[in-house]
């Protein structure tokens, strides 16, 4: 029976998908391990290491399907370890004597390490695919909001304004510098591991190079430079990604998290019959995908500490800091895949709310402007007797319902060096929003 949130019947698709739990199973895994051995079995009777019969029979019997997954269990449970008694089996299921030759040279971490890089390369590919559809779909709330004004805001409180185009600009910004990233790391990770008992594949020979050279073409991985089982940067440098990207899908959900509050409700996630429906209150509509977004990415940061943890490995093989990984990468992967897939969705369906956006905006009654009338005043008055000016008729407790620009006529002071209708134009929101169209229609165009 499942017990965590990623397997459970009830929660497996609100925090993951099933592409990537098929990616991180028991079988897919086993199938790595198998699809290793076969490899490395034709690799080494490429070059005359082994019988190519032997190869050949090797090659046959690796599939997950003739494996004794009860007994697999059992052995593994009994030797720490899950590659021997696969091994055994791999032997015992081949005809002739194939199977002593199954595993030739090698060492169980080569065949684990190779696996998890096959699929780390695998989850690279399903994330790859749902960041393009992240990344489409923030461009066009970019493309097409582009000029729709709302309040910018600073420790949750209104700063200047900006557009929507462009808060939705620097997010696509961001994903797109995470699409860069994960085509900069995956030649530096997805590199496969095949070095004997300490590394130095004594055990092969001067054929050693060319065994791996033969591997890497098998694989459709990179061949190591030099044997890497306790320099585990490379999966580190896989969990840091995960990260930084799902710490990015937290930021925006955080944000739609306070643009759904319904004193604000300047967006909302994608309208479905019932979800975020309250038990007792049916007025409720509730920012479900977020919370998932903001779970998910806690748990992906506190599982990159993990891995960070894990590198500090003790001597050429470790001792505990290695199955770390066993225990984190299966649920990083899940989660950051769960994350991007709740993006997506609201991504793609985001309701934005201009009406809520523009009744927002007037709510101080031109204060957000207040910049923006300061500097028009400081080439006349001085930069810093202008903001005293502004800073004085806002806290004014005369001020009451009237507006900012109301304010400003009933001062002399300010009057006599600018006109009326300067004062109007300056407390109009929808006239200081900087660059805003500006910076949004560069990242369109980088796009």
């Amino acid at each position: 029976m499942p017990t965590s949130a990623i397997d459970s019947l009830i929660f497996r698709d609100l925090f993951g998908s099933a592409e990537m739990r098929r990616i991180w199973s028991d079988e897919y895994r086993t199938q790595m391990y198998l699809d290793w051995e076969a490899a490395l079995a034709r690799a080494q009777a490429k070059v005359g290491v082994i019988p190519q019969t032997a190869a050949n029979e090797i090659t046959r019997v690796c599939k997950v399907e003739n494996i004794d997954f009860a007994r697999y269990a059992e052995e593994t449970l009994t030797i720490g370890y899950p590659v021997l008694g696969l091994v055994h089996q791999i032997a015992h299921l081949c005809q002739g004597d194939a199977g002593k030759y199954c595993h030739w040279g090698a060492t169980t971490q080569d065949i684990t390490d190779s696996a998890t890089i096959l699929q780390i390369k695998a989850s690279f590919d399903l994330i790859a695919e749902d960041l393009d559809r992240a990344i489409v779909a923030t461009e066009t709330l970019a493309r097409d909001h582009r000029s729709t004004p709302m309040a910018g805001r600073s420790n949750l409180q209104q700063a200047v304004p900006i557009t929507f185009g462009f808060k939705m600009a620097r997010l696509l910004a961001t994903l797109k510098r995470h699409r860069t990233r994960l085509v900069e790391i995956r030649p530096r990770i997805e590199v496969f591991e095949f070095g004997g008992a300490a590394g130095t594949l004594a055990t092969l020979g001067d054929k050693g190079f060319a065994v791996q050279e033969a591997l890497a073409k098998e694989l459709g991985l990179a061949q190591p430079e030099i044997a890497w089982h306790t320099e585990r940067d490379r999966v580190a440098e896989a969990g840091c990604y995960l990260g930084l990207l799902t710490g990015t899908l937290a930021k925006f959900a955080t944000d739609l998290k306070l643009m759904m509050q319904t004193e604000v409700d300047e967006a909302a996630e994608p309208y479905v019959t019932n979800r975020g429906s309250s038990s007792t209150m049916p007025q409720k509509r509730n920012p479900i995908s977020c919370c998932y977004i903001h779970a998910c990415a806690a748990t992906v940061r506190q599982g990159t500490a993990a891995l960070l943890d894990a590198m500090v490995e003790d001597h050429e093989r470790s001792t505990g800091p290695w199955e770390i990984e066993w225990i984190v990468l299966p649920e990083v992967f899940t989660l950051t895949g769960g994350a991007l897939k709740q993006a997506v969705f609201v991504l793609e369906g985001l309701e934005v709310h201009p009406d809520a956006m523009k009744r927002n905006l007037g709510l101080t009654k031109g204060m957000i402007v207040s910049e923006a009338v300061m500097m028009g005043l400081a080439p006349k008055l001085g930069r810093d007797k202008a903001h005293d000016v502004l800073y004085a008729i806002i806290h004014d407790p005369q001020m009451g319902d009237r507006s900012l620009a109301e304010m400003l006529l009933a001062r002399k002071e300010v009057t006599d060096v600018i006109s009326e209708a300067e004062i109007r134009r300056l407390t109009d929101p929808v006239n200081y929003l900087g660059l805003s169209e500006a910076m949004t229609d560069r990242v369109l165009k980088a796009s």
